[in-house]
């Protein structure tokens, strides 16, 4: 129960929703005992004026005996109807207060859980896999709700009903309450151990309903790659054995849930049949009356799903207590990378890195080791190297979402740690090597990066400026849609030259002081490229541009250009100084030369 304890700020921030809650259940408690007396007092006034109707028979009083009895019982069910009517009242208030209490529970922790997600560092997520998150945040949550709502409502509903319910029971006659009290507890027992299998079934289920879940995402996700490889059959058959295991899991559960209901009506039974038997005994004793009898078979159908719902409670509490747990795996973490300040900075887009190295925290490679540049505002920097050089890893040091293991970063000559995380991010347009779309229109994407607010029209001109200087207004404009379109799930609908280019507009609409393209030229053709570049180099102003390239096309007209190799810098300088050293660099240009033209010819 230790980790359920991170929920009692939610119980105090909604302590009065719980205080009504606990209000109106004692309420409809009470309302839900009475009907039992009066049917009690309803049963010994039929029984006795029964006897005295006998009695009299032949007489001119038996017909007011019978008027009296008719006018009697009518107050007795209208008394009956009023009373059941408030109970259902309250019961009605009871869970428009305890219920929506949870829900207002489940929707701050998934608030809480989801901003603290954002918080964490790259690391984290590459430590953790998505489906694992979406659960948490999902499922974990609905389990940690049943533990806030029903299952505080029924333990409180059990304790109250139970107290109100045996005083009524041993106020009436002591030895009866006992034997009708002697199946109870087997039946909370029973169903304690059922609802476990139950549960233990049901998170089979639910485990391969995620498998299942799973390969059907990724089958449409590669349909592309499936079908090129004319791998349907083989798809179809493994999606039928998945579908086969769910089926014969849920069969399973199916099974242990037909125990529930017959095992709670045995029971009941029993507790019902004791009643009539030793009740019927104390009758003849003189003890207690008829409508004791009938009181206490409505006692005994009132106890049944209370006292069943104690192993389905505590089973909810063991499930609750365990999903947050995992919760808590995730919330008490601290976030690696945080702002050090919200004091807001203007970048200029001076970047220097002074001796920095890094080694990537959960692998331990050496990605970067003694690299040092400096560019002023208004350049243009190319980072060029093979795959797995570093480039990307600069990258990501620059926008801090990672930190150096060496050395250090500074913007505008002060130390990157010292800058508020939201102004350096804001200041940067970044476009990934791995491109993201989400799935929404054209326009909404490329305008994912503007912050301030503006009237729709001067949104779309600023949508349509970006996509000219990305080069894919035109590829956009002759969709039926226009900039409408509606982008399927990564840009699924897009080519990847267009992807590229619509991520490029995200990131220019910003009109940052800085711009970082992380390879995301790679699928657009050389004099698209060119073209893109041009745009920008005529807009640029005094904009830094950092250009991270394999492709020598794309970074020879850069003010400087580093060569990475193995995380270190193996050439420096310009396109024309770097020709004419005839190093690494020369050698990488005549090699790409010659691929060009082998593809031209």
């Amino acid at each position: 129960m230790k980790s359920l304890k991170h929920l009692n700020k939610y119980f105090f921030r909604y302590k009065w929703l719980l205080f009504w809650g606990f209000l109106f259940v004692i309420l409809s408690n009470i309302f839900a005992v009475l009907p039992a007396r009066l049917i009690r007092y309803a049963i010994d006034l039929i029984a006795d004026s029964a006897v005295v109707y006998s009695v009299l028979n032949g007489f001119a009083l038996q017909g007011q005996v019978a008027g009296s009895l008719a006018t009697n019982t009518l107050v007795f069910l209208m008394v009956i109807f009023v009373v059941i009517l408030l109970r259902g009242i309250f019961l009605f208030l009871m869970r428009q207060t305890i219920i929506i209490m949870s829900r207002h529970i489940e929707y701050d922790l998934k608030n809480e859980i989801f901003g603290h997600y954002q918080l964490l560092s790259l690391a984290f997520y590459r430590r953790n896999s998505t489906g694992d998150l979406m659960n948490r945040i999902s499922e974990d949550v609905s389990r940690v709700r049943m533990y806030i709502g029903p299952a505080i409502m029924y333990t409180i509903n059990l304790l109250f009903m139970f107290v109100f319910i045996i005083a009524s029971m041993i106020e009436v006659n002591a030895m009866l309450t006992f034997y009708v009290l002697l199946p109870l507890p087997i039946l909370s027992l029973s169903i304690y151990f059922v609802s476990d299998l139950m549960n233990r079934k049901s998170e089979q289920v639910q485990s391969q309903q995620s498998r299942l879940s799973t390969f059907v995402q990724e089958t449409f996700s590669g349909v592309r790659v499936l079908k090129s490889f004319v791998k349907e059959d083989q798809f179809t058959r493994e999606f039928s054995r998945e579908s086969n295991v769910y089926k014969n899991k849920s069969l399973q559960l199916v099974r242990v849930n037909a125990l529930f209901f017959p095992l709670m009506l045995l029971l009941i039974g029993l507790s019902t049949l004791l009643t009539i038997y030793i009740g019927g005994l104390e009758v003849m004793r003189g003890e207690i009356t008829l409508g004791n009898i009938a009181e206490f078979v409505i006692y005994v159908n009132m106890l049944t799903w209370p006292v069943a719902s104690l192993g389905w409670v505590t089973s909810i509490i063991q499930r609750a207590a365990a999903s947050q747990e995992r919760l808590n795996e995730f919330m008490h973490l601290k976030p690696e990378i945080s702002s050090p300040t919200s004091e807001p900075f203007v970048f200029r887009g001076k970047i220097g890195f002074h001796d920095v190295g890094f080694v990537y925290p959960d692998s331990g490679v050496q990605a970067l080791e003694g690299v040092s540049f400096t560019v002023n505002p208004g350049q243009t920097l190319a980072i060029l190297g093979n795959t797995g050089s570093g480039k990307s890893t600069l990258a990501n040091l620059l926008l801090r979402l990672y930190d150096t293991t060496s050395g250090e970063i500074r913007v505008d000559d002060r130390p990157l740690n010292t800058v508020s995380l939201y102004s350096l991010r804001h200041q940067v347009g970044y476009v990934p090597q791995d491109v993201f779309l989400f799935s929404d229109s054209i326009a909404n994407n490329i305008s994912f990066g503007l912050t301030e607010e503006m009237n729709p029209e001067e949104r779309q001109q600023r949508v349509e400026e970006a996509a000219r200087q990305a080069v894919v207004y035109d590829n956009i404009a002759a969709f039926p849609k226009g900039f409408e379109t509606k982008i399927g799930e990564r840009g699924i609908t897009l080519s990847g030259g267009q992807k590229q280019r619509v991520s490029i507009a995200r990131a220019i609409i910003k009109n940052p002081p800085v711009l970082l393209f992380d390879d995301c030229l790679s699928a657009v053709d050389t004099e698209t490229e060119e073209t893109i570049l041009e745009n920008l180099r005529r807009q640029s102003g005094n904009r830094t541009t950092i250009l991270i390239s394999h492709r020598v096309s794309s970074v020879k007209h850069a003010d400087e250009i580093i060569l990475l190799e193995n995380g270190r810098i193996r050439e420096q300088g310009t396109h024309g100084f770097l020709l004419q050293k005839k190093g690494a660099y020369y050698e990488l240009y005549e090699k790409q030369l010659l691929e060009k033209e082998k593809v031209d010819e």
